[in-house]
């Protein structure tokens, strides 16, 4: 294939099948940046990748009436990139709660914060509650230095980094010093009522299904949830059922909440991410077909 710029176009020749790819990978990032947008490296080979796979969502579909979720602190503007985080972004829109399940590198924690942080900018909420269990929460943590939230530190960073992204580290720094951004353990969110509050449980599959119960019934007046995890990477004994394995099997189908499930083609991550994530599933199916008692 070959791509030839035309003046005020550009000439793509080669097989029709990839001759149309690129011209729908072009046009994609085209309306990007009509929307004042540059695209990425990272967004080209998205883009490309898509179109490849036939999963290049259109721009109607990336397109929401309210904009973008939320301009960076750099001016970058946060977009849903799949038909996966499309449907992800409108049912935070839509609900009050939503559980949002899927492999790495889909999105989930990063689009949660964007929507957060959101929140708290538009004044939709009055404060933003982040929340993660911490599986290593015995003898482990006590070999580390430091009092009890300097010991759990490292299993928040995570969505400390997020938050930096979106809102820059001086902001965030304020937001935890007045107490309008929360990030804590699981284990202390027991016996809060949270009203006005935009909440985050991330990393869910962790949770047993006392823990979720626990979580979950936090919710107060005014407030709303955002509940993620993936379902195939679970750090509890073999014995205990996931957390939110559980909440989607009870809870799915009331009115109020949604359930969103993000698959590999929704991973906007590195392109071997993907790979990797489909040879697990390989491999675990390959296991399961062989013995059928692993089910």
């Amino acid at each position: 294939m070959h791509i030839q710029p035309r003046e005020q176009c550009v000439e793509i020749t080669g097989e029709t099948e990839a001759a149309d790819q690129a011209e729908a990978v072009l046009a994609h990032l085209l309306t990007g940046i009509e929307r004042g947008q540059a695209p990425t490296l990272e967004e080209v080979h998205l883009a490309l990748r898509q179109a490849r796979d036939a999963n290049l969502p259109t721009a109607e579909e990336t397109e929401a009436p309210e904009g973008p979720l939320i301009v960076t602190h750099r001016g970058r503007q946060v977009r849903a990139k799949t038909r996966g985080q499309v449907e992800y972004a409108r049912a935070v829109r839509t609900h009050d709660m939503v559980f949002c399940a899927g492999p790495a590198g889909t999105g989930k924690t990063y689009l949660a914060m964007a929507m957060a942080a959101a929140a708290l900018r538009q004044g939709e909420t009055s404060r933003v509650i982040l929340t993660r269990p911490i599986v290593e929460a015995g003898e482990e943590l006590g070999f580390l230095p430091g009092d009890i939230m300097e010991k759990v530190d490292p299993y928040l960073r995570p969505l400390h980094d997020a938050l930096h992204d979106v809102m820059g580290a001086d902001q965030f720094q304020r937001y935890l010093a007045r107490g309008t951004i929360e990030v804590v353990p699981l284990a202390y969110m027991r016996g809060r009522t949270l009203n006005d509050a935009f909440i985050v449980l991330d990393e869910a599959q962790n949770t047993t299904p006392g823990q979720m119960k626990m979580a979950l019934t936090r919710m107060g007046f005014g407030s709303k949830m955002i509940v993620t995890g993936d379902t195939t990477q679970t750090d509890l004994p073999p014995a205990i059922k996931s957390g939110l394995v559980h909440a989607i099997e009870v809870l799915s189908g009331l009115p109020g909440l949604a359930v969103v499930r993000l698959g590999r083609e929704d991973i906007v991550r590195h392109d071997l991410v993907q790979r990797i994530v489909q040879a697990y599933d390989n491999a675990e199916r390959a296991v399961r077909e062989a013995d059928p008692l692993q089910e």
